[in-house]
This record gives C-alpha cells, sequence and structure tokens, in this order.
C-alpha cells in the first residue's frame, strides 16, 4: 500500500521532501510531479525498482529510461558533453527537456540502451522534484507515468494511488502537471536532433 503526501507545489514542506527521500533511499518507487507530466522514480541503483518501474510500464531494456538531474554538476559525471553540447544545455536547463547523450562508465548497464550505450538525461524545473534531487544528493531513475495502451501520462494522483497503490511506496500530489510529455533532443553525433517534439521548446534545436 502506497503512502500519499501532499507537498506544496511552490513551497515544498521540507518534512515531507526528507521522508520521499527515505522511502528512495530504503528501495521505494515513487510517482512525483514535473515540469511536463507525472513520472515515476526510483534510486539510480535500485535494480527492483527499475524493474517495477517496466512492469508498470510494460516496456523492455530498449526504452531509454532518463536520468534527472539537480543541476548541470551532474552531466560530466553521467554523460559525454563536449563544449558546444554543454552550451545548449546550459542554455536550455531547467525545463522540460529530455537530453539524449553518450552514457559515461558511471551509469548502471542495466539503465542503458543495450546497442547505443546512450542515456537520457534532464535537469527538473518543478519545485518539488529540485527539492527532493537536492535532498538526494545524486539523480533518480525516471520515466514519464504511461500506462500501457493509453497516449497521454497520468495527471490526477489521486487516479495514480487508486490503480498504482500496490505498485508503488509513495505517490506524490503536486497539483496538476499536465498531459505533455517532455521534448526529446539527442546530441549523440555532435548536431541536435529532435526526437519528439513536447512540452519543452525545440525551436533552440531545429535548423
Amino acid at each position: 500500500m502506497s503512502q500519499f503526501f501532499v507537498i506544496h507545489p511552490d513551497n515544498p514542506q521540507k518534512r515531507l521532501i526528507s521522508h520521499a527521500v527515505e522511502i528512495l533511499k530504503k528501495g521505494g518507487v515513487i510517482a512525483y510531479p514535473t515540469d511536463s507530466a507525472y513520472a515515476l522514480g526510483c534510486l539510480m541503483g535500485n535494480k527492483e525498482g527499475l524493474d517495477t518501474i517496466r512492469r508498470i510500464r510494460q516496456i523492455d531494456e530498449k526504452h531509454n529510461m532518463t536520468l534527472v538531474c539537480r543541476d548541470l554538476s551532474d552531466l560530466s559525471v553521467f554523460a559525454k558533453v563536449d563544449n558546444a553540447a554543454f552550451k545548449l544545455l546550459k542554455n536550455n536547463t531547467p525545463g522540460p527537456i529530455t537530453f539524449i547523450l553518450q552514457a559515461t562508465s558511471e551509469v548502471p548497464r542495466r539503465l542503458l540502451h543495450p546497442k547505443r550505450r546512450t542515456i537520457g538525461l534532464r535537469v527538473l524545473g518543478n519545485s518539488i522534484a529540485s527539492a527532493l534531487l537536492a535532498e538526494l544528493g545524486e539523480p533518480m531513475m525516471s520515466t514519464t507515468l504511461i500506462l500501457p495502451n493509453e497516449d497521454q501520462p497520468m495527471a490526477d494522483p489521486y487516479d495514480i494511488r487508486d490503480l498504482l497503490e500496490h505498485e508503488l511506496d509513495l505517490v506524490i500530489d503536486g497539483g496538476f502537471c499536465g498531459f505533455d510529455e517532455s521534448t526529446i533532443v539527442s546530441l549523440v553525433d555532435g548536431i541536435p536532433e529532435v526526437l519528439r517534439v513536447g512540452t519543452g521548446d525545440a525551436t533552440p534545436f531545429q535548423g
């Protein structure tokens, strides 16, 4: 049975953020708000948590997972970024854009695309997510909360609790996020390629 925290979207209560981080550190899987839609998250090294997320989403190892980061300081640890790519990242984060990059050896193999060794990286602008990541002190493995055979992410935390309370350890109610996924931009080959246009502005990456 999942716990349910109502956290203020602009001024997250520190006590609840700390409790949520404790749940993550104990191996929990959470549903939380981002600056695009609700997402599922767990610690990077949590194999059982990753299995739970893949089971909920019904996705396999070819699905690119995302590391959500507190700021750009995490990027050079987990991704190979040249000066041009870093400038693009700096000018377009935080926000609802997921960047696909070549991963470094610091990224657990189970999170990588099996052939391309790529990873999605994102710096979140949502206040609750930012507070979670700051308290956690490391990136969180994450993916948008879209149920199988659905076209849009889940947007109502009460619906999330009703449907997934036996799968998740915590549902965070941070208010309505929206139904749009993040924009996805690949920087793998050095030239920006927009793979999906979502809620983030793709204009800076289009020729």
